[in-house]
C-alpha cells in the first residue's frame, strides 16, 4: 500500500468528516521493521514514528535522528518503570502512561531533569485482562492523579479488542477525553484508522500498511 496512499486516505476521510486533514497526525509504526524500510520512509519526508520497546528504539533511533532532522518518536508499547529514564531521554511522546507508580516516576524524573516528554494515558477500553491501560471507569481519577503530580496530559490512547466493533471503543475514549478537557486522541491502526478519524482521532498508528508485513524473528 505505502506511505502516499495512507496519507491520501487520511486526507479523504478527514475531508469527508468535515475535519481539517492537518489535524490528524500519522504515526508510522516502525517496530520490528528492517532499517532499510524505515530509511525509505524517512527519505520520503515522513518524520513521526512509533516504537513498542525502549530497547529496540534505543538501538536505531539515535542514529536516524542524526541523519534526519525533525524526527518525532512516540512510545506506543508498555513502559516498565525501570526503563522510564531511558524512555524520557529517547522519546518525544510517551503514549502508554497507565499506572500511578509510573506517573510518580515520570514526575520525579521530570523534576530532576527539567524536561518531560508529552504524555498520553492508555485506556483499556475493552477491559481486556491481558492488555495494559487504565480501566475506563478509573480513567477520570487517574487523570486527576497525574495532574496532581504536575504532569500535563496531552491525550488518551487505546487499542480496541480485535473482536469488537472499534467505533464503540473510539467513541468511549473520545467521551472520556472530552469530559476531562483533553484534546489528543491516539486511536486507529492499519485496519480501522478511517473509523478512528470519523470518531475524532488526532493521531493514527499505522505500521504494516506503510512498511509491509513485519518479519518477526523466531
Amino acid at each position: 500500500m505505502g506511505l502516499a496512499e495512507i496519507k491520501q486516505r487520511i486526507v479523504d476521510e478527514a475531508t469527508r468528516c468535515g475535519r481539517n486533514p492537518q489535524d490528524v497526525c500519522l504515526i508510522a509504526v516502525s517496530k520490528v521493521q528492517p532499517d532499510d524500510r524505515v530509511v525509505a520512509v524517512l527519505e520520503q519526508g515522513h518524520r513521526v514514528f512509533g516504537e513498542n520497546k525502549v530497547q529496540e528504539a534505543a538501538g536505531k533511533w539515535p542514529g536516524f535522528k542524526e541523519r534526519f532532522a525533525g524526527v518525532e518518536l512516540h512510545l506506543i508499547g508498555p513502559l516498565q518503570t525501570n526503563k522510564a529514564r531511558q524512555a524520557m531521554e529517547l522519546f518525544d511522546v510517551i503514549q502508554t502512561l497507565d499506572r500511578l507508580k509510573l506517573a510518580k516516576t515520570i514526575a520525579r524524573l521530570a523534576e530532576e531533569t527539567g524536561a518531560c516528554p508529552r504524555l498520553y494515558i492508555q485506556v483499556n477500553t475493552g477491559a481486556e485482562p491481558q492488555k495494559a491501560g487504565v480501566l475506563p471507569e478509573e480513567a477520570d481519577a487517574f487523570i486527576k492523579e497525574c495532574r496532581d503530580l504536575g504532569l500535563s496530559i496531552e491525550g488518551l490512547m487505546c487499542i480496541p479488542p480485535a473482536d469488537e466493533e472499534p467505533s464503540l471503543n473510539f467513541a468511549l475514549l473520545a467521551k472520556i477525553a472530552k469530559r476531562n478537557g483533553i484534546k489528543g486522541l491516539s486511536m486507529g491502526m492499519s485496519g480501522d484508522f478511517e473509523t478512528a478519524i470519523a470518531q475524532g482521532a488526532t493521531h493514527v498508528r499505522v505500521g504494516s500498511a506503510i512498511f509491509g508485513e513485519r518479519a518477526y524473528e523466531v
